[in-house]
């Protein structure tokens, strides 16, 4: 069998497409194949670079192809609804042109009547699968539980900030959470489902709970005292992803569609899937246990795939041109070197392990004051950390910046990072290790073009801080790899004697 993964970049496509290169010839369609050059399953597939809104790349995508998946929401588009409307017609038509034999798409689950905007879309999209003449198993769950995932990183940094929580009336909704690895088995089952089989699927884990007992339980899991609870009625969904935004490292534009999914119960209405993909035999993933799986992926840093590692809206996509008058108007640079003692492979070592809990290696108030900016207004913040706390590939999330190339030649190792907070601009940081005769030489760059008066007059606020910002990285970067490297060379030693 024959698959095609859109949305192989995403939480969910990642995931998948790393399970099916073990089952048959599996092809991802994708913006940006760079994004995958380090990801281990992607040697084993074919990548190709497509637009779902393109019906040329998609239907080429098509040709050959048995099962289609359908893993892509235009989550914090602004014209999301029109958006994943165009391209589930355009998916639809060229699956049926090229005859492909199966779609599975992964929804969300609904009650019957009104729904939110993102809501009320997702189940649009799955309607026009059913109607595109191919069968199609579209698959609607709830909160899925997994390492990673937004909806856990949302109940994970609840739980564990706010030994006290003030909660909306929704934390009393009930839900029928998922875990990440039923979600999976129920995709992969479904491209065997026979061909007359065209309809939705309610899927769910084996227990229902309120959101108030999920956070509760998640406390006992974890080894948290149970949490404090007190009920207010003034908290609407709106608030409520403002909240979120401040408290943990979703942000508003994800928070927001989360959250109004939980507004309505959500539980499955019935479980058919089952008949045809059934139960493994220690039956479905309960709850509490699914907690401690995602916990113990967390703390051993083996994270497969993470919220963050979809594209943002709204971002630039095109890389940082090698010659910056390449963009015909004003870029401002600034540009440090240092050579120093460090060993290469300690300075690169630092250099990629930034980020995250070991921060930027500079003036830590700047850097916190600058993503608690970035999250007032709607951008991603400092918060969303690291997919993992030693390893980067590209297209990993790292903070508000986004791993757009790590290059190893002959002249030295590079890791360029692209900007994804909100600024007037695009912004780049670059940072290059080099041998030289006795140790190592260090240059870093941070590029800037600006959008607008306001880009100009944004560069030139800032600028004032980067002796101290970016001064401060070139120096703290370098001494932390001469006393790693001092470490290492004192540890050899005691190892010989």
């Amino acid at each position: 069998m024959r698959y095609l993964v859109t949305g192989a970049t995403g939480y969910i496509g990642g995931r998948l497409a790393a399970r099916l290169v073990d089952a048959g010839p599996v092809r991802c369609l994708v913006r940006d194949p760079e994004k995958l050059l380090d990801v281990p399953w992607a040697r084993r597939a074919e990548i190709v670079s497509g637009d779902l809104l393109d019906p040329v790349s998609i239907r080429a995508a098509c040709e050959g192809v048995d099962v289609l998946y359908y893993l892509v929401h235009s989550l914090s588009d602004r014209e999301f609804a029109a958006t994943d409307r165009r391209a589930a017609l355009i998916t639809a038509q060229a699956a049926r042109d090229a005859g492909v034999r199966r779609i599975v798409y992964l929804g969300g689950l609904h009650p019957d009547g009104p729904l939110s905007e993102h809501l009320a879309s997702r189940a649009e999209v799955g309607e026009i699968l059913l109607r595109s003449g191919v069968p199609t198993a579209v698959l609607q769950a709830a909160v899925i539980l997994g390492s990673g995932s937004a909806s856990f990183e949302m109940l994970r940094y609840l739980t564990e900030r706010l030994p006290v929580m003030v909660t909306p009336r929704w934390v009393h909704n009930r839900i029928q959470p998922i875990a990440v690895r039923d979600v999976l088995r129920y995709l992969i089952g479904a491209a065997t489902l026979p061909p007359e089989v065209n309809r939705t699927f309610d899927i769910g884990g084996p227990e229902v709970l309120t959101y108030l007992d999920m956070m509760q339980r998640y406390a006992a899991v974890a080894g948290l005292p149970s949490r404090r609870i007190v009920p207010v009625p003034v908290l609407t969904p709106h608030l409520s992803a403002h909240w979120v935004n401040i408290v943990t490292p979703v942000p508003k534009s994800i928070a927001g569609p989360l959250i109004e999914s939980l507004v309505h119960e959500v539980v499955c209405s019935e479980q058919d899937i089952r008949e045809y993909v059934p139960d493994p035999p220690e039956g479905r993933t309960g709850y509490d246990r699914a907690v401690q799986l995602a916990l113990a992926k967390i703390s051993g840093g083996d994270v497969e795939t993470r919220w963050s590692g979809a594209a943002v809206a709204d971002m630039p996509s095109d890389p940082l041109p090698t010659d910056p008058q390449w963009s015909g108007g004003t870029v401002y640079l600034d540009e440090r070197e240092h050579a120093g003692t460090a060993d290469p492979d300690a300075l690169w070592e630092v250099v990629t392990g930034i980020g995250g809990e070991r921060g930027w290696y500079s003036f830590p108030l700047a850097w916190a004051v600058r993503g608690w900016m970035d999250r007032i207004v709607g951008g991603v913040g400092l918060r969303r950390g690291r997919r993992d706390p030693d390893r980067l590939q590209t297209g990993d999330a790292l903070d508000w910046w986004r791993v757009e190339q790590l290059r190893d030649g002959a002249d030295g190792r590079m890791l360029r990072l692209r900007a994804e907070m909100k600024v007037p601009g695009r912004a780049w940081l670059e940072m290059v290790v080099r041998p030289v005769p006795g140790g190592s030489s260090y240059e870093q760059r941070a590029v800037f073009i600006p959008r607008g008066l306001a880009g100009h007059l944004y560069w030139w606020s800032v600028a004032p801080f980067h002796g101290i910002v970016f001064g401060g990285m070139v120096r703290n970067i370098t001494r932390t790899a001469e006393r790693l490297g001092q470490q290492r060379r004192h540890d050899e030693a005691a190892d010989i004697a």
